[in-house]
């Protein structure tokens, strides 16, 4: 089962069951909309318009640059101050019938909005099949060039949102590759090598005994594929694989973007109080997003994320749950 709102497209709940059938709930948030507003760290949320980091918060686009806030200094971060995680966007039920429900929301965002161009039409499709998959569909329209690249901000927790930290779960990520960045967190532009022992999950690893490892225990922007922003360009392929053997939940992640960002919830200080009553400690939840390049509109070559009036975007990721004895 999932829960959401229509601030933010937050996805408040998901409930799933372990090998022995008990249901918890495995996403960190809230119970009132209220702390959501108050100030909440992307928990479930739509980020956007470009999801992740434009580094140093500026852009060029058809001899144009645009300056954009630097809410996480020296860059723009998820959207800016008031991205599509703090929009309320309408929602619409849809009925699709052989057990799958769905949930369409939509947003319009008006040319000038956190200092992007043009007015974009958006639209997510959330839909829970009867074979535990979370399917997220976004569709998206311009009057004007733009960049733009959705992602879902979850942060799991497969033991239970209150049970702790993620250090007993198990993930593997599908990639060779990662942008490098700087101590900031900027991305350079160029991608680089998984090293063996550090940011390579190509089998396995114990996040506990990984995340150490990381630069600075807070994961890397993965490179799955070349893709483009274009529509119907390609197929979900597999990205993640995320398991807790305690429980015997399974996460795995299907997607038609080009890149794969891993966050530990490092940032998590323990001053937020979740929906069990338990405070929200560093690593009690991992962000699993797929999206576009963020800086794809200043390093084209590494992914276009350039929403046109005369192309659109059309995206899917899916979240599929299972268990295992």
């Amino acid at each position: 089962m999932v829960e959401t709102i229509t601030y933010g497209g937050i996805v408040t709940r998901i409930l799933a069951p372990d090998r022995a059938g008990r249901v918890a709930d495995v996403v960190l948030g809230f119970n009132d909309l209220g702390s959501y507003v108050a100030g909440s760290p992307y928990f479930g949320a739509i980020a956007g318009r470009v999801a992740g980091r434009i580094s140093r918060a500026k852009f060029e686009l058809d001899g144009r640059t645009y300056k954009l806030f630097a809410n996480d200094p020296p860059n723009h971060l998820h959207g800016g101050m008031h991205g599509f995680d703090k929009k309320i966007w309408s929602a619409t039920p849809i009925d699709n019938g052989h057990g799958a429900v769905s949930l369409r929301l939509k947003y319009r965002s008006l040319d000038g909005e956190e200092g992007y161009p043009g007015t974009v039409d958006a639209a997510v499709t959330y839909t829970v099949t009867a074979d535990n998959k979370f399917v997220i569909e976004s569709l998206a329209s311009t009057d004007r060039p733009t960049p733009f690249a959705l992602t879902h901000h979850s942060y799991f927790n497969l033991g239970g949102e209150g049970a702790g930290t993620i250090d007993n779960h198990e993930l593997q990520i599908e990639a060779d590759e990662v942008v490098a960045v700087d101590e900031h967190m900027t991305l350079l532009g160029r991608l680089e090598a998984v090293t063996k022992g550090g940011n390579d999950f190509r089998q396995p690893r114990c996040l506990g005994e990984a995340i150490p490892l990381l630069f600075q225990s807070h994961g890397d922007l993965y490179y799955i594929r070349k893709g483009s922003a274009g529509v119907g360009k390609s197929k979900p392929l597999t990205v993640a694989r995320l398991a807790h053997p305690d429980s015997g939940r399974v996460l795995e992640l299907f997607t038609t973007e080009s890149y794969f960002q891993l966050y530990t919830g490092s940032a998590l200080d323990g001053t937020l109080t979740g929906k069990s009553g338990v405070p929200y400690a560093r690593h009690a939840g991992v962000c699993l997003e797929c999206e576009g390049y963020p800086d794809g509109a200043n390093v084209p070559e590494l992914g276009d994320i350039i929403l046109r009036p005369e192309s659109g975007q059309q995206q899917t990721t899916v979240y599929a749950f299972s268990v295992v004895a």
